[in-house]
């Protein structure tokens, strides 16, 4: 008997020693917001292993794909698409959601449109129980304090009109059985606007984890959430403060400062120490070219003789080129420069860190790692992170809901081959048009899927916020938004996804790609970097770019567009200065073959109003002005002037739609800056006045 216990003991050792006794643990919210904090466990693959996919409301044709290369791919209705509808008690519910488990939701976002947007019932029923487990407006489930407070419960970005919002919630619902969510209102429906003001058109994301059917899983209740209250408000305030365990243990750290000359490296090592984990990161630049900088010093990373990590330090911590203030769960930057992050990154024997200057600035880098102890097992995962840039890469201009003329286009994030969790991704880009470049949406594929699942609704929508706006959030743990400006005009933008409970699981293979899907033609610089953990033999794809490094980064539109005058100029490569009036883009439309493929445009303009547009001149002198200008119905009449001074009269009224070039006058530059400013001098016969000139021609 004696004998027969000490086997039973052994084996309860082994088990307790290879990891297989925690796999038949249960999952409850307790557990699975105790996950959530606990970046130890992010870098161990999952166990219970789980897979992680995704219900949304993206358009259904694009189902009918037969390649990925055709306009069904890219259909963007992507709006109240549901699996079905339901009549329950005299009511229609709307299923947004539906299956089995054992499972949980761990990422719910959701935004609306129109006069009634938010106002519907949702109702979350757990396990085929005729009652929800929790019902309410949907504003108040994923972002009110129904089930929890923020930043579990939140909206962002808290500068914007709040139906204008994305609401998130990353409070855990388990299920042991099954999940149904439906949303029920009068006014659902696909049209809002002017055609039917009071629809409310639906757009949702719900990421979901699926166990094995032999996992334990205690559902969601509202009793359960009434338990683990204390839990949560614990787990809101650490994420709130960026809470950091690894600030009580005894960690050793290593200086990464150097003085890197245009060219050089250096490399830090750590070996000899046996099984270790990175658990911060510190650094700071001392350059001239500060944004510059922050793009061609380039973090890499190799951990047991694998190099994994090959980043800018910009895009590392979550910033782009841009020294701005951004806070999230693993990263933290400040606008003095100043950046931190605590990904935790294990190694079994050995860490090498190489800084690299790619460059043409000395850099000052001051930098420090601060690592311990680890307990390497099999399920121990690697840190790494790529990066590249789609340098000026042409958007192939769309009408909105449409996929007329030339189609957008899927850009490929990474592809990993091997064994992990895909975590987290970046995009610092830069916009040249009047228009929102982000309508495409995501679409990963786990082990050789042929359809992904997840396909998404929106690039706002994926990164938790909506309606393509420009505001500034950061201080969520796994969302941000650094810098928005270019939403909407020629400017910078940063968006961030971490992950935590909803990273994704992959065995084989993963594949991240998001479409490129700008509302106009233009020209971008369009830079995403990924995160992930992989067991020791994964590969990324993706290939160092040195050469996207060494590009000089994008701060204004002259950056990617040349506005130096040589005697002929796009006109599209003129920048708007100011405006009275009216609405300014630079259009694309194929049929009209406009030089260079777009024209500056300018629409909707009352008498008298004026727009000013500059461009650089390498020299001075005198020339005569004789510009490509657009003529088409309901174009108008205009003075022309150049540097203030009038060059001209045009009348751009026309039957049909062509281009012509217009011999105006005499027009004196500067070596430098100059001005052209178009002033409406008379209107069409219907509405207000549309102008557009192809080129800007001057002969000596």
């Amino acid at each position: 008997m004696r004998k027969l216990n000490f086997l039973i003991i052994t084996a309860l050792a082994l088990f307790v020693s290879t990891g297989t006794l925690s796999a038949q643990k249960s999952v409850s919210i307790q557990t699975l917001l105790n996950e959530m904090i606990n970046r130890d466990e992010l870098a161990r693959f999952p166990s219970p292993d789980f897979t992680c996919k995704q219900f949304s409301s993206y358009d259904r044709a694009s189902d009918k794909a037969q390649t990925h290369n055709e306009p069904a791919w890219f259909s963007n209705f992507d709006r109240t698409q549901f699996i079905r509808t339901e009549e329950r008690d005299g009511r229609t519910e709307y299923v947004m959601m539906d299956t089995e488990g054992p499972g949980a939701i761990v990422r719910f976002w959701m935004t609306f449109a129109g006069q009634n947007c938010g106002r519907g019932t949702m109702r979350i029923y757990i396990d085929d129980m005729d009652t929800p487990a929790v019902e309410g407006a949907a504003f108040d489930i994923l972002s009110g304090n129904i089930i929890t407070e923020a930043p579990l419960a939140a909206s962002v970005s808290e500068l914007t009109p709040y139906e204008n919002r994305g609401h998130d919630l990353y409070y855990p619902i388990p299920y042991a059985k099954r999940i149904k969510i439906t949303y029920e209102s009068k006014y659902v429906g696909n049209d809002f606007g002017a055609h039917n003001p009071e629809t409310e058109c639906v757009y949702y994301n719900i990421n979901y984890r699926t166990y094995a059917p032999s996992v334990k899983v205690v559902s969601f209740s509202m009793n359960e959430v009434k338990k683990n209250q204390a839990l949560a408000a614990k787990v809101n305030k650490q994420l709130s403060e960026n809470y950091r365990s690894s600030d009580a243990m005894k960690l050793s750290k290593l200086d990464l400062s150097a003085d890197l000359a245009p060219g050089a490296s250096k490399t830090f090592e750590i070996e000899g120490k046996g099984a270790q984990a990175i658990r911060q990161l510190s650094m700071q630049l001392d350059a001239a070219n500060a944004n510059q900088a922050l793009r061609s010093i380039v973090l890499e990373m190799a951990f047991d003789g694998e190099q994994t990590v090959w980043v800018p330090v910009g895009d590392f911590f979550g910033t782009g080129y841009l020294p701005l203030n951004s806070t999230t769960w693993y990263t933290n930057a400040t606008a003095e420069g100043a950046m931190d992050s605590y990904w935790v990154m294990p190694f079994e024997k050995d860490c090498k860190i190489t800084l690299h200057n790619y460059g043409k600035e000395a850099i000052k880098v001051t930098a420090s790692a601060k690592y311990g102890k680890w307990k390497w097992d099999d399920r121990s995962m690697h840190f790494g992170a790529n990066w590249h840039q789609y340098t000026r890469i042409s958007t192939n201009g769309q009408k909105v809901m449409s996929c007329e003329g030339n189609m957008p286009m899927d850009l490929n994030f990474t592809e990993l081959k091997g064994k992990g969790v895909y975590v987290g991704d970046a995009i610092a880009l830069f916009n040249t048009n009047y228009g929102w470049w982000g309508e495409g949406d995501e679409k990963v594929f786990v082990d050789g899927e042929r359809f992904p699942s997840h396909f998404g609704t929106g690039t706002e929508d994926y990164y938790g916020y909506a309606w393509c706006r420009p505001e500034v959030f950061t201080g969520h743990p796994f969302i941000g938004q650094p810098q928005g400006q270019g939403s909407f005009e020629p400017a910078n933008t940063i968006n961030i996804r971490l992950r935590a409970l909803d990273g994704i699981p992959f065995n084989r293979t993963l594949k991240f790609d998001l479409e490129l899907f700008h509302w106009q033609e233009a020209t971008m610089n369009y830079a995403p970097t990924t995160f992930w953990y992989m067991l020791p033999g994964g590969k990324s794809q993706i290939a160092k770019d040195i050469n996207g490094v060494q590009e000089r980064v994008a701060l204004k539109r002259s950056d990617l567009y040349n506005n130096k005058l040589q005697l002929t100029l796009e006109g599209e490569g003129m920048n708007l200065v100011n405006k009275t009036g009216g609405h300014f883009e630079y259009q694309a439309v194929p049929e009209f073959n406009f030089s260079g493929g777009m024209q500056a445009y300018w629409l909707n303009a009352e008498k008298g109003a004026k727009l000013t547009l500059d461009f650089e001149s390498p020299f001075a002198g005198t020339f005569t002005l004789a510009p490509v200008f657009t003529l088409a119905p309901n174009y108008g009449s205009f003075n022309i002037y150049i540097n203030d001074k009038l060059v001209g009269n045009v009348n751009l009224n026309a039957a049909q739609v062509s281009t012509q070039a217009i011999e105006l006058g005499a027009a004196e530059l500067k070596a430098g800056m100059n001005t052209m400013t178009v002033e409406v001098t008379a209107l069409p016969e219907k509405g207000n006045a549309f102008f557009g000139i192809d080129k800007l021609v001057l002969t000596k």
